[in-house]
């Protein structure tokens, strides 16, 4: 009889699968895309080069960038189907939520273009799929901003880098070069980390088989979660709501009392610094003003008083504090933070749907049942 193994709440600490796409080391506050230094990579080396990485294995030399460059860049198109779907969908929820519609444009993406399922499909084949959904991924989010603001759909520009594109077709506006390396830097730092519950998510929908889209619509549903990727904003949000750096300290004691999440603070891997957020902290503090100097006060004011408050429990920064100051500070609104991190990270789903994909497995763990006795 098979021994049963009764995992922790979360999956914490449990290995369910091998990856060559990277790590994270958590009490080493480090995390590596293959055997690259994520953090230094992203701060090196352009957003194209680190999706040919992830999705290729190996960093490009000069020729092989212009191939993928030139490969991808058709692929950010919308098909006619899907530009006139985004209208009708963009007039629709609430008015900072455009993942759900997102969600909805993709699915008929994947029918429109005919996706196959990834089972018994060939390398190239899914290879072709995860590079067309992350391509066209900003393309769709940014036609759907803009057109809930009133205005027209900004085409990509394939002479544009992936940051540079993103900001012209969210603002209507080239980028400063300042801008775009920013940008750029914080889209490099977050396309993976590990196993977390988005990434997961499309490994599992892609265990059965399913086709890339079916995946990619998974985990932008698991993604959306406040606990997760919708975490940028709300930040923010916190910064608004404490208003002046007197007010962080009291501030932080009414959220702990109440037993409410600071957002921006705590990791669920990492026990030391977020090395994310130290990257991105630099970012914010070479564009300097006021918002980086209320920030960085209120970092210091809320690590001092958290240490205080909960003795013998580390809890640093994360990438979405620091996250958030940076996107405010390169002009994009609000609603368009937890996008922007998906335009990041649906390359990374994309390279953990194609290595999913070469495997035979099913993911089908068991349940512990805690109801009743059955009736018998």
């Amino acid at each position: 009889m098979t021994e049963t193994l009764i995992a922790p709440p979360g999956l914490k600490g449990v290995v369910v699968a091998d990856t060559e796409i990277g790590e994270v080391r958590g009490a080493e506050g480090f995390f590596h895309y293959r055997e690259h230094d994520a953090a230094r990579l992203a701060g090196e080396r352009g957003f194209e080069e680190i999706w040919h990485l992830l999705v290729d294995g190996h960093l490009p030399d000069p020729a092989e960038l212009d191939a993928f460059t030139a490969e991808v860049a058709p692929l950010r198109a919308l098909p006619p189907e899907l530009a006139e779907l985004v209208p009708v969908v963009a007039g629709s929820g609430q008015e900072r939520d455009l993942m759900p519609r997102l969600r909805t444009c993709l699915s008929q993406l994947g029918a429109v273009e005919g996706f196959a399922p990834v089972w018994g499909a060939d390398r190239a084949s899914v290879r072709a799929d995860v590079l067309r959904v992350a391509a066209v991924v900003p393309t769709l989010l940014a036609a759907l901003h803009r057109t809930r603001q009133g205005l027209d759909p900004v085409a990509p520009d394939p002479g544009l880098s992936a940051g540079a594109n993103w900001l012209r077709m969210v603002t209507g506006e080239t980028p400063t070069a300042e801008v775009e390396r920013a940008i750029g830097t914080y889209l490099g730092l977050t396309v993976d980390h590990g196993f977390n519950a988005s990434t997961f998510t499309a490994r599992v929908i892609t265990s059965t088989g399913a086709d890339v889209v079916a995946a990619v619509c998974g985990a932008i549903g698991s993604f959306t979660g406040p606990l997760h990727g919708g975490a940028p904003d709300r930040a923010l949000d916190a910064l608004d709501e404490i208003g002046t750096p007197d007010r962080v300290e009291p501030w932080v004691r009414e959220q702990v009392a109440a037993g409410r999440r600071i957002m921006g603070f705590g990791h669920g891997v990492y026990t030391t610094e977020d090395p994310r957020a130290r990257v991105l902290r630099g970012i914010a503090a070479e564009r300097g003003g006021e918002l980086y100097e209320f920030a960085a006060a209120t970092e210091r004011t809320v690590l001092a008083t958290l240490a205080e408050l909960k003795p013998g429990r580390r809890l640093d920064v994360n990438v979405e504090f620091w996250a958030g100051v940076v996107m405010e500070q390169c002009g994009l609104p609000r609603s368009m933070f937890t996008p922007t991190f998906t335009c990041a990270r649906v390359v990374g789903w994309g390279a953990h749907i194609l290595e999913q994909a070469a495997g035979t497995k099913i993911y089908r763990p068991l349940a512990r049942y805690t109801g009743p006795e059955p009736r018998r």
